[in-house]
């Protein structure tokens, strides 16, 4: 029997050859420049490291996430770990 996601959602990450990554389930991007993605994703944070690392497709209504370039290594972070608050999400906390 198959336990369901935590909070309901579904995450993938299908890397091609090294050099094509697509997500889906992202519900926000923390941070990106050639060398490291931080994205948060309905099961927590992920990190993508690599080398010329840039996004070609970012949809956050459909939760997807293509990125292209030389990927090293994808981290995952603690699954409680959630995208921090803005400030206008603290407003109506």
């Amino acid at each position: 029997m198959q336990q369901e996601p935590k909070q309901g959602g579904i995450h993938h990450a299908i890397l091609e050859n090294r050099n094509r990554l697509l997500l889906t389930g992202i519900t926000e991007i923390d941070s990106f420049d050639e060398r490291a993605v931080v994205v948060y994703t309905q099961l927590g944070e992920l990190t993508i490291l690599g080398r010329n690392l840039h996004m070609n497709q970012m949809s956050l209504e459909s939760g997807e996430v293509s990125i292209e370039g030389d990927v090293q290594a994808l981290r995952y972070g603690d699954r409680d770990k959630q995208a921090p608050l803005t400030m206008l999400g603290r407003l109506f906390r």
